[in-house]
């Protein structure tokens, strides 16, 4: 078992911090244990600008530095973020156990790039500790029940539909070829409003002011991480992305506020009986429902601004994961044309006494190799003490292509998820929801909406390559730069 302690940084997008009484008390007593230290370090800030630069930048060459350092360093290593900034980047489960199966109270988050996202998603369960975090995690945990997440199967079948409907039109003339990502976002989307607001925008079809803000405040954050001098608050919103972020911010909350106090009016008239009695004609209760009903071991509910922050959390962290997923694991059957027609079999043989062809939960655990597929896209003790004052990053891309603990992570083989070959691997060598106290509380949500998508456009389309790779570009999630083009053909 390792000894690793916690401390102040990131793991896998939370960055954590080590008790008090672990910390040196002076900042050169600090650097005196980082300098001790067995991982190497990086070049040094003001000497090699330039390749600390291309190490720390969100592109494809930055990527490739990173997987040559997991590569050469497979349990973790030092990097400066700056002059006075170090990081510890930890890449291997071993290591990562310590860190990811703490308390909330031990490895705090990060508290400045968290920092960025609090005017938008309040004090939902991404940003917020302690026993806050507790209760709401208790109280939202029904929410993501299989009974509730069943009737969110019709939604899902829905929204790829319309998005399958674009495609034949678009490919009318053989076949077409689409940014997946702006095809998918949307599509996600879409599901999300249907799924927390019982919403239909419409914005796979039209435009709407509520997707536009927030696709739009997705975008300000990144920015925004990457320059440095607008990290104080005062100086940000002076700007014209600034002014723009707020503005995003008010729209989406007044939208939000919208929803719960029409729900709140619709309670008081129905009674909470008529009101669920009526739920359950329509066969779904969506998010607001659950939280509007919530209450905790004494009895009390969610105000409206927690509810607010919790439905905000939930279209955020819900729609570019799950839409850069489905988007890199069609880009990768599409270079894998076996896997892709082993894919669509399993879901034709699934179907092939049905109509409509439609996903139904049941059938979920009945697509073995799809889900291989999936989870293959989505990984692509040694006694040291980290000191309190050290930003400790766990880099689920760094642990997802460690040469030991996953051979040749750079080839595409789903047949490491056969059942056969999990058996003797770390739970923690796989972590795209992350896991431990704090793990994705919508993981079997987002494994659900994947897989319909992919099945039924499988069943529908030939997903080819484009004739340019796409490079890598790392942000909220996985994206390409200039979008991840493919071309699809229909199959009937």
């Amino acid at each position: 078992m390792s000894q690793l302690r916690p401390c102040p940084g990131w793991a896998s997008g939370r960055w954590q911090r080590l008790p008090g009484d672990a910390a040196p008390a002076a900042s050169r007593d600090l650097l005196g244990l980082l300098a001790r230290c067995p991982w190497p370090a990086t070049y040094a800030f003001y000497e090699n600008n330039r390749r600390l630069r291309a190490r720390v930048t969100p592109t494809e060459q930055g990527m490739r530095v990173l997987t040559q350092q997991v590569a050469t360093y497979p349990q973790g290593f030092k990097v400066w973020m700056g002059p006075i900034m170090p990081v510890i980047r930890l890449c291997h489960p071993n290591l990562i156990r310590s860190i990811i199966n703490a308390s909330a109270d031990i490895v705090p988050k990060d508290k400045v790039f968290y920092s960025f996202l609090k005017p938008w998603l309040g004090d939902g369960l991404l940003l917020s500790a302690g026993d806050k975090w507790s209760r709401h995690r208790r109280m939202l945990t029904p929410a993501f029940h299989f009974n509730i997440l069943k009737p969110y199967m019709k939604i899902f079948n829905e929204s790829v539909n319309i998005m399958h409907a674009k495609w034949q039109l678009l490919a009318s003339e053989g076949s077409a070829r689409l940014d997946m990502f702006e095809h998918i976002s949307l599509m996600t989307l879409d599901s999300l409003q249907k799924c927390v607001f019982s919403f239909d925008s419409h914005c796979q079809e039209k435009p709407s002011e509520y997707i536009a803000a927030i696709l739009e405040l997705s975008a300000l954050v990144v920015k925004r991480h990457q320059q440095f001098f607008l990290y104080i608050d005062f100086l940000y919103y002076l700007t014209h992305d600034g002014q723009r972020f707020r503005r995003a911010c008010r729209l989406v909350h007044d939208f939000t506020d919208a929803v719960i106090q029409e729900r709140r009016r619709t309670l008081p008239s129905q009674g909470v009986d008529d009101f669920l009695q009526a739920k359950a004609k329509s066969k779904t209760l969506d998010f607001i429902d659950v939280l509007l009903l919530s209450k905790d071991e004494d009895g009390k509910k969610l105000s409206d601004e927690d509810i607010r922050a919790e439905a905000d959390t939930f279209m955020f962290e819900g729609h570019d994961t799950t839409a850069s997923g489905l988007s890199w694991a069609l880009y990768h059957l599409a270079k894998h044309p076996e896997y892709q027609e082993r894919c669509r079999q399993e879901v034709q043989e699934l179907l092939k006494d049905r109509e409509p062809k439609e996903i139904e939960w049941d059938d979920l655990a009945q697509l073995p190799f799809l889900t291989m597929c999936i989870k293959e896209n989505i990984v692509l003790p040694d006694g040291r003490v980290i000191p309190k004052g050290v930003i400790c990053h766990i880099s689920v891309l760094g642990t997802h292509h460690n040469p030991v603990v996953w051979p040749d992570p750079e080839v595409y083989d789903p047949f490491r998820f056969d059942p056969e070959n999990i058996k003797e691997r770390s739970p923690l060598a796989f972590i795209p929801f992350s896991a431990g106290p704090r793990n994705c509380i919508g993981q079997a949500f987002a494994m659900a909406e994947m897989k319909v998508v992919l099945a039924l456009t499988l069943l529908r389309f030939r997903v080819l390559p484009d004739h340019t790779e796409p490079r890598r570009k790392p942000e909220l999630v996985l994206r390409a730069e200039g979008g991840l083009w493919l071309r699809v053909e229909p199959l009937n």
